[in-house]
């Protein structure tokens, strides 16, 4: 029975794959961004589907408060504003594959992931 015991004794050890793994390393859309690039880094390294961030949160990630709009118009979440450059707010979870849906009565909104096409197009294969 304890023939087995030597034999893991004697086993050669096992040699290092030949095969090296690449490393690919993400470009941060930080001219899509701008200022907001601290919200999209955080979105972005979240595993979780959904994100519940207040607004005060956000205004600690980003390090500078939001603007009035975002208090009080839920659109400012959903329709990028033509006075900000390309709207960079809202591609800061845009980039992060995200969608901002915002409850301005409790001051928070829910960040959630959205499903990436090409992934809906392999689970046809």
């Amino acid at each position: 029975m304890l023939n087995w015991t030597r034999w893991f004794r004697t086993a050669p050890p096992m040699q290092p794959s030949a095969a090296k793994t690449a490393t690919v390393k993400r470009l941060l859309p930080t001219r899509a961004c701008g200022k907001y690039e601290p919200l999209y880094k955080y979105l972005e390294e979240r595993y979780a589907t959904m994100v519940v961030l207040t607004l005060s949160e956000i205004e600690d990630i980003l390090g500078f408060a939001l603007p009035a709009r975002a208090r009080t118009d839920g659109a400012w979440w959903t329709v990028p504003d033509a006075d900000t450059s390309a709207g960079a707010y809202a591609a800061a979870w845009k980039s992060a594959s995200r969608t901002a849906m915002p409850n301005l009565v409790a001051r928070a909104v829910v960040f959630e992931r959205v499903a990436s096409d090409s992934r809906a197009s392999d689970s046809h294969l």
